[in-house]
């Protein structure tokens, strides 16, 4: 890349212009099995090292492209990943196109501006605020998720759906979720709710069956809720009334069930 379009000053001078420009290592976010393994040693010399926990982690994990050495993520300034490049085929994809590395880097760059999601192949409506879906049994009681969530406006409910299926356990069980905030500015409310509910978009959320509501910034809180039937469970992720419309956070849920 530096010897490449990255040495072309047209290209230097538009993202300066347009972006912020910032790179992470992924040692640092321990991208593999033995990159996790050195890092868990290494945290303990460097406590200062990349907190994985940061809302800016979270796009940059779910971007990246497995097996890929180095990965170009455009990121809006609400953490949505807006496109994705990796390296490793970019150049290849320029030479079969006939055209010049230069211009399929800007070519990329400008359609991350212009929302066309390039490096999404046909899935074009994925930025990163979308949840995740989890299911737990007897094998696999235990799951865990890291994400993110958005402050909206006061009275207001943004949801961040984590959908949990639980459907195996016909005799019922105890849900427990063990939630820990990140570092930034928001703080956190969490709202459980069964499959058939709609989840409200304003108001104290009364469909719902449990909740933990106001997490400080890096703060924990648990929801625990005994159910008496395999059944599907929403869990609503939101930032805080009183955190500032749009400042987001990240979280970490342990998410497992005690079958009854």
């Amino acid at each position: 890349m530096r010897a490449g379009v990255l040495s072309d000053d047209g290209v230097i001078e538009f993202l300066n212009d347009k972006f912020i420009n910032v790179w992470v290592s992924n040692v640092e976010l321990e991208r593999t099995p033995r990159k996790k393994a050195y890092m868990a040693v290494r945290r303990k010399d460097l406590p200062n090292a990349f907190d994985r926990s940061h809302p800016f982690a979270k796009p940059i994990m779910e971007g990246w492209t497995e097996h890929s050495p180095v990965d170009c993520l455009v990121i809006s300034p609400e953490f949505d990943v807006m496109g994705k490049l990796q390296l490793n085929d970019f150049f290849d994809d320029c030479y079969r196109s006939g055209i010049s590395d230069e211009e399929g880097y800007l070519t990329f760059l400008n359609d991350s501006l212009d929302a066309k999601f390039p490096g999404f192949g046909e899935n074009t409506s994925d930025p990163m605020l979308t949840g995740a879906n989890i299911v737990l049994d007897r094998e696999h009681h235990e799951a865990e998720v890291l994400h993110i969530l958005r402050a909206p406006r006061h009275g207001e409910q943004d949801y961040n759906v984590i959908t949990i299926d639980a459907t195996t356990y016909k005799n019922g069980g105890t849900l427990n979720i063990d939630i820990r905030m990140g570092s930034a500015i928001s703080g956190g409310s969490f709202d459980l709710f069964d499959s058939d509910t709609e989840l409200p978009t304003e108001g104290i959320p009364t469909g719902a069956v449990a909740s933990v509501w106001d997490i400080p910034s890096g703060q924990s809180g648990t929801i625990q809720y005994q159910f008496d039937k395999g059944m599907v469970f929403k869990l609503g992720a939101t930032g805080t009334w009183f955190s500032g419309k749009g400042n987001i956070n990240a979280f970490h849920a342990n998410i497992s069930i005690e079958e009854h």
